[in-house]
């Protein structure tokens, strides 16, 4: 009798358990149509997964629980198909289809909803944006009409862009909001940043999302042409910090890149010949990257045959010198004079070929 007694007991604690776990975490039941039973599906944040499921009768189903509101995805095995939604503990709703899972309804997240509002305003401009895609790869046209495409693409984001602010601004206390901005930082800039950082809750601001931005509103500098440099520490690929203040030369470049940067590994040989003809003769070169994962940094380092400095400190987006100096996109560089002052930004492999044949044809005229 004792024994049974138990049983019922450890089954009525189970019982509440799970009861538990579905009132104060999260329950998805997802529907998505044309998929046959027993399909792998996952659902992952951050780029990993942190679950799985089988689907059955063109079901699935996810419990846990989250810690806060969290972009994740679900998608299935082996394929692109996917769909994005904020998820947070509360029982959630995925209805699709296979091949445009991407589309597919959301129902149960608060924070979705205001992300839904935002995606219709968005929707038709990205509609039309990845209309030209195809336009935009195509070498083969005359520059003229490449550039005229290239003009509608960037008025196409400059819309997007103003969307985005005037939604900040009609949802200040959003967590949508405070994502928007987190991701947008650099390339609006410290005073805008500010500005609709300030009109967002106590709670907005004391965020992950609304620390990021603190951060990012504390360090930046963007330094200009003609602006002294700022200095910064990171730790080189031996783990010894190193000050940008600490390299040497008559002119130093600091390249900004990342392993996971196809246009940035396209340039490396290009800067490498740069430094190779000059090196000699007093240019120097600090790399600071925007990877999270060291290994992949390092290999990239020695794939490139990138041998000067390079530092990171493996944040990201979140690198501290990125923050300084508002780095939004990707390779990108400051170049400073031996006094100290910048004298270019964003210079590709050729442009700052040129600028050093003439930097150091004025010295030795001198």
């Amino acid at each position: 009798m004792k024994i049974i007694k138990l049983i019922i007991l450890t089954l009525a604690i189970l019982t509440s358990c799970q009861n538990d776990k579905k009132l104060h975490g999260y329950e998805i039941n997802g529907i998505i149509k044309n998929v046959p039973d027993s399909t792998v599906i996952y659902l992952s944040a951050n780029n990993k997964n942190i679950d799985t499921s089988l689907v059955i009768s063109e079901k699935f189903q996810f419990i846990g629980n989250v810690e806060k509101p969290t972009n994740v995805y679900s998608h299935l095995k082996n394929s692109r198909d996917y769909s994005s939604f904020c998820l947070e503990n509360n029982k959630i709703g995925v209805i699709g289809e296979k091949g445009n899972f991407k589309e597919s309804k959301i129902t149960g997240s608060e924070t979705q909803k205001d992300e839904d509002i935002l995606w219709s305003r968005i929707k038709p401009l990205r509609d039309m944006h990845d209309s030209l895609i195809p336009l935009l790869r195509d070498r083969s046209l005359e520059k003229s009409y490449y550039d005229s495409i290239l003009i509608v693409s960037n008025e196409i984001r400059e819309k997007e862009n103003k969307i985005s602010k005037n939604f900040i601004k009609e949802f200040p206390n959003s967590l949508v909001s405070a994502h928007i901005l987190k991701i947008y930082k650099t390339r609006w800039g410290k005073e805008l940043t500010n500005e609709l950082f300030l009109s967002m809750s106590k709670e907005r601001q004391e965020s992950d999302y609304g620390k990021s931005i603190a951060r990012f509103i504390e360090l930046s500098k963007n330094p200009q042409i003609g602006e002294r440099y700022v200095d910064f520490e990171q730790e080189n690929v031996q783990g010894k910090k190193i000050k940008l203040s600490d390299i040497k030369g008559k002119y130093i470049l600091v390249e900004f890149w990342a392993s996971w940067c196809g246009p940035c590994r396209k340039a490396n040989p290009g800067l490498v010949r740069v430094y190779e003809l000059y090196k000699n003769k007093g240019f120097e070169i600090i790399g600071v990257s925007k990877d999270q994962d060291r290994d992949s940094w390092i290999k990239a380092i020695e794939k490139d045959n990138l041998i000067w400095e390079n530092v990171s400190d493996l944040l990201g987006s979140e690198n501290e010198a990125v923050l300084i100096y508002g780095i939004n996109s990707i390779p990108d560089n400051v170049l400073i004079g031996e006094d100290g002052i910048i004298i270019g930004r964003k210079l590709n492999s050729k442009s700052l070929k040129n600028k050093l044949e003439e930097l150091f044809a004025e010295k030795a005229s001198l």
